[in-house]
């Protein structure tokens, strides 16, 4: 649980849910279900809630959620990017006789994305918190 979420044990307090929308956007984070009402973001998992204010209600607007809420996914994405493009290119131009040289800097520049991208989001959302 991070310092901005409240946690409701369902024993004590059970959450009348009827106008807000089951959702699959935002992190489950070992969560059942999730809901959206307007800002607030509510985790229910067996014996509790897990709930905290969003900024910004991604449905409206996602790249400003993104920018304000989550920045850590756009992060993530940006060294997926980058770090996979310049495999890609590095690979590319070292195998250039090659005649597997795209395939192999193809594959190369996936896994590097993955690679760059994960470690890029896992150290922005510690630097987050």
């Amino acid at each position: 649980m991070s310092w901005d979420e409240i946690e409701i044990p369902k024993d004590v307090r059970p959450i009348m849910l009827d106008d807000a929308e089951e959702t699959k956007l935002g992190q489950k984070k070992g969560a059942k279900r999730q809901y959206r009402y307007g800002n607030l973001h509510i985790r229910e998992h067996d014996d509790k809630y897990l709930v905290h204010m969003d900024r910004i209600d991604p449905r409206k607007s996602p790249l400003v959620h993104l920018l304000l809420d989550a920045p850590e996914v756009l992060v993530g994405l940006a060294g997926a990017a980058i770090g996979g493009a310049k495999v890609f290119s590095y690979i590319k131009k070292r195998q250039k006789n090659s005649i597997f040289a795209k395939q192999t800097a193809t594959v190369s520049g996936l896994l590097a994305s993955l690679a760059v991208g994960y470690l890029a989001y896992s150290l922005a959302k510690k630097l987050k918190t």
